[in-house]
C-alpha cells in the first residue's frame, strides 16, 4: 500500500471533515492563503466555527490526536505552541481505523500537546477523567458543544443540523 506524506494525510483529514460537514448541510469554507491557525471554517448559519484539522492514530483502544503546532519564525526559528480560543474553536480529526470524524472543542485541548479518546473501557475500569471517543463524534459534538441540533433525517440516513435558539 502506498505511504502518504504528512501533507497528503492532512489533505485526507480535511477532505473527510469537509464531507462530514457537507452531509450535515453545513457550508464549508477554506482560507485562500496559508498561515491561518485554522484549516476549515463551518458556517452554521449563526456563526463560523474555525477548525484545525489533525490526523488521529490508534494505539490499542485509544485514538491519539496531536493538539500542538510547530511553525517557523524569522527570529526564533521553530516554535512549538498549542491552540487557544482566540485562534480556533475546535480540533477536527478523522480516524481511518474507525472511519469516523471527531470534533474536540478548544476548551478541552487548550494548553495540551495531545488528547486521547478512548474507544473501549480501560482494563482497570477507570471512568473518571476519560475522554470517550463517542462523546466527540462529529455530529454529537456539534450538537452538544456548539448548539446545533438534529433537524430531520436526510434521505442518506444522516441528520441535518440547525442552530438551537
Amino acid at each position: 500500500m502506498l505511504q502518504l506524506t504528512p501533507s497528503q494525510k492532512g489533505a485526507v483529514v480535511e477532505a473527510e471533515v469537509a464531507v462530514a460537514a457537507i452531509r450535515l448541510e453545513l457550508l464549508v469554507l477554506r482560507p485562500m492563503t496559508e498561515g491561518a491557525r485554522y484549516d476549515l471554517a463551518l458556517d452554521t448559519g449563526e456563526r463560523l466555527l474555525r477548525l484545525q484539522c489533525k490526523s488521529a492514530w490508534r494505539r490499542g483502544d485509544v485514538l491519539i490526536i496531536p493538539c500542538n503546532t510547530s511553525r517557523h519564525t524569522p527570529r526564533r526559528g521553530y516554535v512549538k505552541t498549542t491552540y487557544t480560543a482566540d485562534e480556533i474553536d475546535a480540533i477536527a480529526t478523522y480516524s481511518e481505523e474507525t472511519d469516523r470524524c471527531y470534533l474536540i472543542p478548544v476548551r478541552d485541548v487548550a494548553g495540551r500537546s495531545a488528547i486521547s479518546l478512548r474507544l473501549a473501557a480501560t482494563r482497570n475500569n477507570q471512568v473518571l477523567k476519560i475522554h470517550w471517543a463517542h462523546d466527540y463524534q462529529f455530529e454529537t459534538s456539534l450538537s452538544r458543544d456548539f448548539g446545533l441540533a438534529s433537524d430531520h433525517p436526510s434521505p442518506a440516513g444522516t441528520s441535518s443540523l440547525k442552530a438551537i435558539g
